[in-house]
């Protein structure tokens, strides 16, 4: 397990490379995004800890940066809890959110969860509903033989809808086990998301059933 750890406090850093070098795992740091972005242009890593408020280059753009040509998941830190801020975070591509001050137990638990959904989705490879395609290992949807972009966070609510094909899911359901245990949203969050991926699948939206009252389904 490569870790980077991005963070201007090298005390936040050292004790996060404690965590990570105890469980058997190797610990980079960068102090700011730039440093990031070129490590990781210059090498490969499991998963990347990115701090938001960060000299020169914010975590928020350094995210973007980097998933531009790397598909690592993130998992970002800040002291800001707002929704507006987990909610972008989202939308850039980040995997995670923890709230300054945070345990360093939590943080682990959360990388080894981030880690496992993402060897799942490798896993599962390619699957194909009539002309829908979803290729895990790729993160790619296509329609009719068509790239369809889709946002992470699209992509995160259609591959946990075809892990969950034909059970019914709560939008709280979904708002924990995609969005993260805490993730303070709601209904609104989850509706909006889903009105936006059901658009992109285009006539393929038929497989997200709505449940009145409860939630959705993803039903072939």
């Amino acid at each position: 397990m490569k870790v980077l750890i991005v963070d201007d406090e090298e005390m936040i850093r050292n004790v996060l490379k404690e965590y990570v070098e105890f469980e058997g795992g190797e610990a980079y740091e960068a102090a700011d995004g730039m440093q990031a972005v070129k490590m990781c242009r210059e090498a490969d890593f499991d998963i990347i800890l990115m701090d938001v408020m960060l000299p020169r280059l914010d975590g928020f753009s350094a995210v973007k940066e980097i998933k531009k040509s790397k598909n690592i998941p993130v998992i970002m830190l800040s002291a800001r809890g707002e929704e507006y801020d987990k909610l972008f975070g989202f939308e850039i591509g980040a995997d995670d959110y923890v709230t300054k001050p945070f345990s360093p137990k939590e943080v682990m638990a959360r990388v080894h969860a981030v880690l496992k959904r993402y060897g799942e989705e490798a896993a599962n490879e390619v699957v194909t509903f009539e002309g829908l395609t979803i290729d895990m290992a790729g993160r790619n949807v296509y329609v009719d033989g068509e790239k369809v972009e889709l946002t992470p966070k699209e992509y995160e609510i259609l591959f946990y809808f075809v892990k969950n094909k034909g059970i019914a899911l709560t939008r709280e359901k979904l708002l924990m086990d995609v969005w993260g245990f805490d993730f303070y949203g709601d209904d609104r969050t989850v509706d909006t998301h889903i009105k936006m991926l059901r658009s992109n699948l285009k006539q393929y939206r038929k497989f997200i059933v709505t449940l009145r009252g409860l939630g959705y389904k993803f039903e072939v």
